[in-house]
């Protein structure tokens, strides 16, 4: 059965940071783009960062870029997103999630949900606040 369990989440102030896992079961993240996503109530689902699995590019969002950096270790079959300089405005539910490649598909196209299905893990939350 496929799973995707996310943890790491928590309160924490501004400026600090976080990491968070995403562990994989049922499948193998070599084989998958994988990928960071988060919400916040009343918005819709924002791409965060993806990594590939066909090759070493990655995306990130405008605004998280140079502060939160996705990784990954396929022998453990897990992902990572590291977190810095944490600001309220990052305060949301982040959610895994995995995707088959796909001739159509890249790690933009995952992270701005423009094509294709996904397979979601439920999230855990991240509160910044002092």
């Amino acid at each position: 059965q496929l799973q995707l369990v996310e943890s790491g989440g928590g309160l924490v102030q501004p400026g600090g940071s976080l990491r968070l896992s995403c562990v994989a079961s049922g499948f193998k993240t070599q084989y998958r783009n994988i990928g960071w996503f988060r919400q916040v109530p009343g918005k819709e689902r924002e791409g965060v960062s993806c990594s590939s699995s066909t090759d070493d590019s990655t995306y990130y969002a405008d605004s998280v870029k140079g502060r939160f950096t996705i990784s990954r270790d396929d022998a453990k079959n897990t992902v990572y997103l590291q977190m810095n300089n944490l600001s309220p405005e990052d305060t949301a539910v982040y959610y895994c999630a995995a995707q088959f490649p796909h001739p159509l598909t890249n790690v933009n196209t995952m992270c701005l949900m423009k094509f294709g299905d996904y397979d979601w893990g439920r999230g855990t939350q991240v509160t910044v606040s002092s």
